[in-house]
C-alpha cells in the first residue's frame, strides 16, 4: 500500500454528489467511499440506521449484512488482510459491540487495519450506568482493551476530524484495528465544517531507520557467512525488498503471519517450518539473523526454547517489541520497506555467504516437508491436492483452528502471496467461515477456506450469509464428529478420559440443504481432487464436506502443544 492509497482501488474519487447540510450519518458513508471503501460489515440495529441509511441512499458502498458482529469483525478483518486496505464493521451498541470484541481481539493480534464503527446511547445518557436499551456498563473500556485505538465522536463539528484520526491510526504502522463510537444522536446531527469535495485517505507516516544503525547492520550482514531472515506479519508489504535481500545470499524462515513475503518456492526458505529439529539444526549453524515484523511468538518458537542465531537484529515500526521474547543484539525502530530498502543500497550485489548453508537449508524443508507428510496418513492425499492447486490458482487460504490446519494447513499448503494467507492468529476457534467470506470479496479469485465441524458450528449462521451473498469459496470441511485435538490430548495426558470432546454434529448435508449451500460428501479421499476442481470452477460458495469417520485417523495423532508449553488448543 503506498503512502495515499488506501486500498487496490482509487480514493478520492468524486462523490455522487456534494452534501447539503449533511448529517454525522450521511457524512461518515460519504467519507468512507471518497477513500476508497468498497465494502463494509456489519448488523443493523436501530442505534447504527443513521449510517446504515446513508450507505444505502449513497449507494456507494457495498454492505454485507452478517448473522453477528463477531462474524462481521471477522469478515472486515480477513477483508483488510486480503486487499491490503481498510476493512469496516459496523455494529450497535452495549451487546452489540460485545459480540464482536471477541473477533476484534483477533484483529488486534494480527494488527489488521480495521475500523469498528460502533454506536452509543444518546448522548445526554451515555457513561451514566442508567440502562435504557443497548446500554451497558463500561462500554468504551471494553474497547479501549480490544482496540489499537479508541475515539468518540462528541459533537457534529469533531465528525470530520474524528473520522480522520480514526482511520489514520488503523492505518498506521503497527496497526490494528481501531474503534469509534458515534452516539446515535450524534449521528443525526448536522456535521458542520465538512467540505463539498471529495475527501481523500490519509497520509500514513512510516517510521524511518537510523542510517547509523542501517550502516551497522550492513556490517553485520558483510562479515556473516551463514545469515538468516526471519520475517513475520511486519514485513507484509516489503516483498520485493526481502526478496531482493534473500537473492544476494541469505537465508530464510517465517513466521506463519510472514509467509510469502519471499516466495514460498524459494529453495533457500525453510517457509514455516521454523520450530522442528530441521530447523534448530540450521539456527545452530547461522551466525547472524535479522528478524523482521516479528514478535517471535511462543508457538513458533517452543515458547522461546529454540535457541536462535546470535548476533539478533530485531527491525519493527512497533519500538515495544524490541527484546520482548528474546534479548536482541541490536534494535532498529523502522519501517520494514524502508529498511530493507537501506540495506539493499548498502551491501554488494551479491554476499559472501556460505553456498553449502543454502543448500543444507533446502535440504532441511524437504526433511521437514517429508516427517510432516508422513504424520497424514490418508491425509497426504488432501494436502497435496491443496498445495497443487492454492498457489498455483493465487486462491486465499483460510484456515480457522482445527488438526489439519495445526499440521498441514499453516506450513505445507503454500500460498502465493503474503495477503492470501489468513488464520486466527490468536488460535480462537470458529472465525474460518467468517473470514472467508471477507476475504473473497477481496480477492480476485475463489477462496479455499480449511475448517474442522467443531468451529463450523460457532460460526454456522455465516455459512447463510456466504449463500446470501454468493461469495466465492469452497469450503474445505474436516469433520471427525469431536473437538479431535481435544480428544487427543485426553489421550496422550488425561488417561483417555473424553469429557466434553465428543460433539453432537449436525447433517451438514441437511442444514446445507436448508440454508440453499451447495454441498459434497467426500468419504474416499481420492474423491477430493475433483471435488476441489468442480467447486474452484463453478460460481459461489460450496461445502465440501471430508467425512473423517469413514476415512480414519492421521498416521499420527495431533496432541497440540507439549504439556505446559504456551499455546493452547481448542
Amino acid at each position: 500500500m503506498s503512502q495515499t492509497a488506501l486500498s487496490p482501488q482509487t480514493a478520492g474519487t468524486s462523490p455522487a454528489s456534494t452534501p447539503t447540510g449533511e448529517t454525522v450519518g450521511e457524512l461518515v458513508a460519504r467519507y468512507l467511499a471518497d477513500i476508497g471503501v468498497e465494502t463494509v460489515f456489519g448488523v443493523i440495529s436501530i442505534h447504527n440506521m443513521p449510517i446504515l441509511d446513508a450507505l444505502a441512499t449513497q449507494g456507494r458502498i457495498r454492505f454485507v449484512p452478517a448473522r453477528g458482529e463477531a462474524g462481521a469483525m471477522n469478515m472486515a478483518d480477513a477483508y483488510a488482510r486480503v486487499s491490503g486496505g481498510l476493512g469496516v464493521a459496523i455494529t450497535s451498541t452495549g451487546t452489540a459491540a460485545g459480540n464482536a470484541a471477541g473477533a476484534q481481539a483477533e484483529a488486534l493480534t494480527a494488527g489488521s487495519r480495521v475500523l469498528h464503527i460502533t454506536t452509543q446511547i444518546d448522548l445526554p445518557f451515555a457513561d451514566r450506568d442508567r440502562a435504557p436499551i443497548h446500554d451497558v456498563p463500561r462500554q468504551p473500556d471494553m474497547l479501549k482493551a480490544v482496540s489499537k485505538a479508541y475515539f468518540r465522536i462528541w459533537d457534529g463539528h469533531a465528525a470530520l476530524g474524528m473520522l480522520q484520526a480514526a482511520t489514520g491510526a488503523a492505518l498506521t504502522p503497527p496497526t490494528g484495528p481501531v474503534s469509534l463510537e458515534i452516539p446515535v444522536d450524534v449521528q443525526r446531527q448536522r456535521a458542520g465544517g465538512a467540505p463539498a469535495q471529495a475527501f481523500r485517505a490519509p497520509m500514513i507516516n512510516r517510521p524511518q531507520p537510523d542510517p547509523v544503525l542501517l550502516d551497522r547492520v550492513a556490517d553485520l550482514l558483510r562479515g556473516a557467512k551463514r545469515p538468516m531472515l526471519w520475517l513475520g506479519g511486519g514485513a507484509r508489504g516489503a516483498e520485493a525488498e526481502a526478496t531482493a535481500l534473500a537473492a544476494r545470499g541469505i537465508a530464510v524462515v517465517t513466521s506463519t503471519n510472514g509467509r510469502a513475503v519471499v516466495p514460498e518456492s524459494s529453495p533457500h526458505s525453510l517457509g514455516a517450518f521454523n520450530m522442528g529439529p530441521e530447523a534448530q539444526a540450521i539456527y545452530d549453524r547461522s551466525d547472524l539473523m535479522i528478524v523482521i515484523g516479528s514478535r517471535l511468538r511462543g508457538n513458533e518458537t517452543r515458547n522461546n526454547a529454540m535457541r536462535l542465531p546470535r548476533p539478533l537484529v530485531q527491525i519493527d515500526a512497533d519500538a515495544a517489541q524490541g527484546g520482548r521474547n528474546y534479548a536482541t543484539d541490536l534494535l532498529l525502530h523502522a519501517d520494514a520497506g524502508a529498511a530493507l530498502r537501506g540495506l539493499l543500497e548498502r551491501l554488494p550485489e551479491q554476499l559472501d555467504t556460505d553456498r553449502v548453508f543454502l543448500h543444507d537449508v533446502t535440504i532441511a524443508r524437504a526433511q521437514a516437508e517429508g516427517a510432516l507428510r508422513a504424520n497424514l496418513g490418508p491425509y497426504q492425499v488432501v494436502a497435496d491436492a491443496l498445495l497443487e492447486r492454492v498457489p498455483a490458482g493465487r486462491h486465499p487460504w483460510v484456515r480457522d483452528v482445527t488438526i489439519s490446519n495445526s499440521t498441514f494447513g499453516n506450513r505445507y499448503v503454500q500460498i502465493a502471496a503474503p495477503n492470501l494467507g489468513v488464520h486466527a492468529l490468536g488460535g480462537g476457534i470458529g472465525q474460518g467461515i467468517a473470514m472467508a467470506i471477507g476475504a473473497s470479496l477481496a480477492a480476485a479469485e475463489k477462496t479455499v477456506a480449511l475448517m474442522g465441524d467443531g468451529g463450523a458450528q460457532l460460526g454456522i449462521a455465516e455459512l447463510i450469509s456466504a449463500v446470501e451473498e454468493k461469495a466465492p469459496i469452497a469450503f474445505v470441511l474436516m469433520n471427525d464428529k469431536a473437538y479431535g485435538v481435544i480428544k487427543n490430548i485426553q489421550d496422550a495426558q488425561y488417561g483417555g478420559r473424553h469429557h466434553y470432546s465428543a460433539l453432537r454434529t449436525p447433517d451438514f448435508a441437511l442444514l446445507c440443504a436448508a440454508i440453499g449451500m451447495p454441498h459434497t460428501r467426500i468419504a474416499d479421499v481420492e474423491d477430493f481432487a475433483p471435488a476441489l476442481d468442480a467447486a474452484l470452477a463453478e460460481e459461489g460458495p460450496r461445502v465440501l464436506e471430508i467425512d473423517m469417520t469413514a476415512i480414519g485417523p492421521f498416521a499420527n495423532a495431533f496432541a497440540g502443544p507439549p504439556a505446559g508449553a504456551a499455546g493452547g488448543a481448542r
